[in-house]
């Protein structure tokens, strides 16, 4: 898919600028010139190296860690973008952070995944596309146009294709409840059965495997979620599904943000594979044996062109 250089701008900053490349080599362009610094106390710099006077902005940014310095820099950058008279300014967040405190939870919490929003929209978005957020609902937070694109069939078609001849012999399971609607639609693509794993979370990032609903044993299990933080749930959940029978245990997800103790407890863990998509960048210290990485750089780069171009996007969304 080509399109006119001059129309359309692509800009990374340093949040994951090999993904930005990929998406934009995928559109048939180079990536827009900017440079993203800091000043000697710490403040972040952002420069803009080329007119984008009347041009289709896209500016691809996952707010993944270093979290804040992540947001700041997308938040400067749409600014300059609409300082210089930009046409329209795609704000793409392949990880949406802050996505999880979307409720008051208990009293005087902060309902952080709106206020983000807010501080995006101020900045000057006109638009955001975004990938498996935490929650659906967040959509709604943003008072412009959300793309919301879903991974689930990059993964599942890395599934379909590696175990094309024994898919019968597979159970999806989901490691929570709170993942049972996302499982089931996967689940679906793989038309194989779903089980859940019920849990209760005593404190933040500390999860307990409680009950088993659904069969597995002797089957090979794949366990989705849309994200893995600090690795409890899911390697509790393939633990103990191993212990009760499962004859192997695959897990997946979207998002890799692999914080604390993650990569450790992914080790010592029962999972065989885990299969993870670029939505986050990987450092070589997180790039393990039992860690595959998907692109989602043609999603992306779909989405991107379906928009610039005027067309639906409801094909490639998840509405």
């Amino acid at each position: 898919m080509d399109i006119p250089g001059g129309s359309i701008k692509i800009f990374s900053c340093n949040g994951h600028p090999e993904l930005a490349g990929m998406v934009a080599k995928n559109l048939g362009l180079e990536l827009s010139e900017c440079t993203v610094n800091k000043f000697s106390d710490g403040e972040t710099n952002v420069k803009v190296g080329e007119t984008v006077r009347g041009a289709d902005v896209f500016i691809l940014q996952p707010t993944c860690a270093p979290v804040n310095d992540n947001l700041m820099e997308l938040l400067l950058i749409i600014d300059a973008v609409k300082r210089a008279s930009a046409g329209r300014i795609n704000a793409v967040l392949p990880y949406y952070g802050y996505a999880r405190q979307d409720r008051k939870a208990k009293p005087r919490d902060p309902i952080s995944a709106k206020l983000v929003a807010d501080i995006i929209t101020s900045a000057g978005a006109d638009r955001v596309v975004t990938m498996d957020l935490h929650c659906a609902q967040i959509q709604g937070f943003f008072n412009i146009p959300v793309d919301h694109l879903t991974g689930m069939p990059i993964i599942a078609g890395y599934y379909s294709t590696k175990f094309a001849d024994t898919m019968d012999e597979f159970v999806a399971v989901s490691p929570d409840l709170g993942s049972v609607t996302r499982t089931r639609s996967f689940a679906e693509m793989l038309d194989i059965p779903i089980a859940i794993v019920d849990k209760r979370r005593p404190k933040p990032n500390v999860s307990e495997v409680m009950n088993i609903i659904g069969e597995f044993r002797g089957k090979n299990v794949i366990l989705f979620d849309d994200m893995i933080d600090t690795a409890g749930t899911i390697t509790n959940a393939a633990n103990i599904i191993k212990e009760k029978g499962a004859k192997n245990v695959y897990a997946c997800c979207t998002h890799p943000v692999l914080s604390g103790a993650a990569i450790e407890r992914i080790e010592r863990s029962a999972i065989d594979e885990l299969v993870v998509l670029d939505t986050i960048p990987l450092p070589p210290e997180k790039r393990i044996a039992k860690i595959t990485q998907l692109s989602t750089a043609k999603s992306f780069a779909n989405a991107i062109y379906r928009i610039h171009e005027g067309l639906p996007i409801s094909v490639i969304a998840d509405y």
